[in-house]
């Protein structure tokens, strides 16, 4: 970016002023404690984290299927203000939920979908969670979007904030793939790489958040609005069948907010009478390179145990995640479970969606397939219900895990014998 980043103190507007729809005040997950609506993040009285709560009124489904093309048709059911779609921002959602019968048959389930998020603006959910927090932070007065990131988050945050016209600070590990160096470097914003892994990058941020009251870190001092925007993943999979809920869905973890907000999603159309409430499993994902929460599971713990992350899904490389518990929490409610695969299985698993539904994920989605595989071959994924595998960014973000193993099947002279010889061998 040309230029410096403005770093002068701003004055954030009153509760009385902001517009958050039907947003009316934070929640603390652990104690109840309440708190008006602000960029605060943890409870004063405990220091739990900070949850949205709302007062959503009468909603109904034409109220959702007139909206917009993108999450903005579930505006009445996020923290965003009525006029969202005045401001300028990517307007991600509305992503395609693709019936996946050859990958059913390949792990032998029954009715299986795929919720494609790579067709994303830039290309994964992350997309969805930084347009609802960068409406939040218009509100609340900041004008620079920032963020700690593994790679998805610092895409999308970059480009939020080109969108919007803001300055954006973004911090990744030193070691990040250069595919998503490249794809956040493109827009021209404060891009810093931190020697680190993601949990030094995290805690700089949160230092970085405390010094700079301007700065809106989207997952750190607006956390609370910013994970929101992963509801409407379950939004999105509710309306695409049809106004139900399916009966399994497996989610990959990184925090683990996104899991924690897929399952409040669904709870909250049950809630309001826009499905059928009805019983669902959620399964959580990760590489066991870095797989606290799937160890804790095992285990039977409640405590989540922090790791060096160690595995080429760099976007799911979060050591010490802040929603871990909570996800825990989702999974045994709901009667599922939490598995974790080697980074040659999430290689397969890249490779066993692509060759059967044409859909090139990255490593999450290839944490997500094989881990799929995995509950199945064990019985704890039921083969005869309805499944939903939750593909959560691009591929092409992600070369280097498969480059090694792919390339033409053969170099041949330009001559159809050569051809045909090849293709015999």
């Amino acid at each position: 970016m040309t230029g410096t980043i403005n770093t002068s103190t701003i004055t954030t507007n009153t509760t009385a002023d902001l517009d958050l729809g039907p947003a009316r005040q934070l929640v603390c997950r652990e104690c109840g404690a309440s708190t008006p609506l602000a960029a605060e993040f943890a409870c004063a009285e405990c220091f739990g984290p900070l949850e949205v709560s709302y007062d959503f009124g009468s909603i109904t489904r034409a109220d959702i299927e007139s909206g917009p093309p993108s999450i903005w048709r579930y505006r009445k059911l996020l923290p965003v203000p009525k006029d969202i779609n005045e401001h300028p921002n990517t307007q991600p959602g509305l992503t395609r939920l693709v019936r996946a019968d050859r990958l059913a048959k390949a792990l032998g389930v029954r009715r299986l979908w795929v919720k494609d998020d790579t067709g994303n603006p830039t290309h994964s959910f992350k997309d969805r969670v930084v347009a609802v927090a960068l409406a939040a932070a218009r509100q609340l007065g900041f004008r620079v979007l920032a963020c700690p990131s593994t790679g998805n988050l610092a895409n999308a945050v970059a480009a939020a904030a080109a969108r919007a016209g803001w300055e954006s600070v973004v911090l990744i590990p030193s070691s990040l793939e250069r595919a998503k160096v490249l794809t956040t470097a493109v827009y021209d914003g404060a891009l810093i790489a931190v020697d680190g892994d993601y949990d030094d990058v995290n805690r700089l941020a949160t230092e970085l958040a405390a010094e700079h009251e301007d700065w809106a870190f989207v997952n750190v001092n607006v956390r609370p609005y910013y994970a929101e925007g992963s509801k409407t993943l379950g939004y999105e999979v509710a309306e695409q069948l049809g106004w139900r809920l399916p009966d399994q869905v497996v989610v990959p973890i990184a925090s683990g907010s996104q899991l924690t907000k897929v399952d409040k999603g669904f709870r909250e159309l049950s809630e309001l009478g826009l499905v059928a409430p009805s019983p669902y499993r959620v399964f959580g994902a990760q590489a066991t390179g870095c797989s606290p929460v799937s160890a804790a599971f095992k285990a039977g713990r409640d405590v989540i145990v922090p790791v060096r992350p160690n595995t080429i899904a760099r976007s799911l490389a979060i050591g010490a995640p802040a929603d871990g518990s909570y996800a825990l929490d989702a999974v045994r409610r709901t009667g599922g479970a939490i598995d974790d695969v080697t980074d040659t299985e999430v290689v397969e698993g890249i490779r066993l969606l692509a060759r059967t539904e044409g859909i090139f994920a990255e490593t999450a989605g290839g944490v997500t397939v094989a881990c799929a595989k995995k509950l199945i071959e064990d019985d704890r994924l039921d083969p005869d219900a309805e499944t939903v595998l939750l593909i959560t960014g691009d591929g092409l973000k992600t070369l280097d895990a498969v480059e090694d193993q792919l390339g033409p099947r053969a170099t041949v002279p330009p001559n159809t014998k050569a051809v045909r010889e090849a293709l015999g061998s």
